[in-house]
């Protein structure tokens, strides 16, 4: 496994295809460094050995031990281990990790692609390919982002109808020795500072759309490739240093005429699988969710606390209310999560058929629970915002600049009016309500709530999982026998085995 060193040297070697505000940066670029170190966290922490069993794993493949980041998951352990990690590790930053991309990603890939190739009969080499791709992305502990979102154009019109073919990202040419795609891939985080870039579709996709079902890696300098980067970094503070400074990145990334070898290529023009692909990424991702979520909801149920505690309210009835308001989603969404991991299987939902088997024997989670806990937690970002707000009160938004406190004219009497907790040190209090803008009133802080809400798939898409995967029928005959109507069924919620034995 390599070092935080070792990845920033690995991207100080890229070709230059990234452009910020109206430039062309290296990836190392003084910008980007925030979120470096944000992902250079995950190298930092598995090189610790009491971290070992949460942050490494044995790879299938070589046997040798990797970062659980690039693991594909064996047993319900796996799962479990990913969610519990990317926990602990959001708590160190502050938030986002910034690399759960990159596992959800390979393990959604890992599944399909064998399913392709079963389907094709021995046509394909799909899982070959991947496999060879994991076994270097394992040995050399690379980082993988996943480009998923496409820009969609008409937002009324499916891929093919669209009159901007590349409003998706698609197959325009097949090559004797591989693809050439173009089209363009939107919001796609870290992807500035990843050494590779999955590529998978973001939707069900028909026959006719079948151009667009395709899946490949591709380093993020390739040729043909160009990012259009947005660097989310907090304000550069000079007096009152933070004690963690986290960032992150985002691009719209541009394929025009780029060529992919065959050997890159995990799927191309298996409609049925594109459909599949789609969903089983955002399954895990949603998984993932479940751990950085709560882990946020522990940085806001501080927060809060702190404010309360600063405001000198901390004992009062209504401050213990909101507390437990954070705690229970926190846990909830954590719940969900771990339920999720514990139900896991190689299988799949298929609508209309139920859980099916899928892939060549990794662990899946369940898609329920994986959608119940991000639907929960997403809907939640607004109101503990706005509990924030509550308990802070309006001085978060007015509170005056470091300078001002530095300055020896008017800093001293800045701290005396500002001091409210009298058991609490002037100067914490200060650097509290600095740290409490960075989250509710700064451009990040308002970014980072937006990414939390639809990060994983808008809370509409999990009501839509959920209410199309859940038995409702079921709950109906069960409601139908107590209410005495025709057509009700006492046994309807009752297991299987159950079933026989009352029979």
């Amino acid at each position: 496994m390599r070092t935080k060193q070792d990845y920033i040297k690995g991207l100080s070697k890229m070709k230059r295809n990234l452009y910020f505000d109206g430039q062309l940066i290296d990836r190392t670029d003084e910008l980007q460094m925030d979120c470096i170190n944000v992902i250079g966290t995950t190298y930092d922490e598995a090189a610790k050995p009491e971290n070992e069993k949460l942050m490494t794993a044995t790879s299938h493949l070589t046997g040798e031990k990797i970062n659980r980041f690039n693991h594909i998951h064996q047993n319900t352990e796996d799962l479990h281990n990913k969610q519990d990690m990317t926990r602990m590790l959001c708590q160190k930053v502050g938030g986002c990790i910034q690399r759960c991309m990159g596992i959800d990603g390979t393990n959604a890939i890992y599944n399909v692609s064998y399913e392709a190739d079963k389907q094709n009969k021995g046509a394909t080499q799909y899982h070959e390919n991947f496999k060879k791709w994991l076994t270097r992305f394992q040995k050399e502990d690379l980082i993988g982002c996943c480009a998923q979102t496409d820009v969609k154009g008409d937002r009324m019109l499916r891929p093919a109808d669209q009159p901007n073919p590349g409003a998706y990202v698609r197959i325009k040419e097949r090559l004797k020795d591989g693809i050439v795609v173009e089209g363009c891939k939107v919001h796609i985080s870290e992807a500035s500072v990843a050494d590779e870039v999955l590529v998978l579709p973001t939707r069900a996709l028909r026959p006719e759309d079948k151009d667009y079902a395709v899946a490949f890696a591709v380093p993020g300098d390739w040729d043909g490739l160009k990012q259009v980067v947005t660097i989310h970094n907090l304000r550069p503070r000079e007096h009152y240093k933070r004690g963690f400074v986290p960032g992150s990145t985002d691009s719209y990334m541009i394929f025009e005429n780029c060529f992919v070898p065959w050997e890159r290529v995990f799927l191309a023009g298996e409609h049925q699988h594109g459909g599949v692909l789609a969903l089983l990424f955002a399954l895990f991702h949603r998984h993932s969710y479940s751990g950085c979520k709560p882990a946020i909801g522990d940085i806001i149920l501080g927060t809060a606390a702190l404010a309360a505690e600063c405001n000198n309210v901390h004992k009062a009835e209504h401050v213990r209310e909101k507390l437990a308001e954070i705690i229970m989603t926190i846990e909830l969404g954590y719940a969900a999560g771990y339920t999720a991991s514990d139900l896991g299987k190689p299988e799949v939902y298929i609508p209309g058929v139920g859980f099916m088997p899928y892939g060549p024997g990794s662990y899946i989670p369940h898609s329920i629970y994986c959608n119940v806990g991000r639907c929960l937690s997403g809907e939640a970002v607004w109101r503990e915002a706005e509990i924030l707000c509550d308990i802070a009160g309006g001085v978060v938004a007015t509170f005056p600049h470091e300078k001002d406190f530095a300055h020896p004219e008017v800093g001293p009497a800045l701290l005396k009016y500002t001091k409210r907790n009298p058991k609490m040190s002037a100067e914490d209090q200060a650097q509290f309500w600095r740290y409490l803008g960075d989250v509710l009133c700064s451009a990040t802080g308002g970014i980072a709530n937006v990414g939390n809400y639809h990060g994983g798939g808008s809370p509409i898409m999990e009501q839509i999982a959920i209410t199309t995967q859940y038995d409702i029928e079921s709950r109906k005959k069960l409601v139908r026998y107590i209410a005495g109507m025709s057509g009700g069924d006492r046994e309807a919620l009752a297991p299987k085995a159950d079933k026989k034995k009352t029979k």
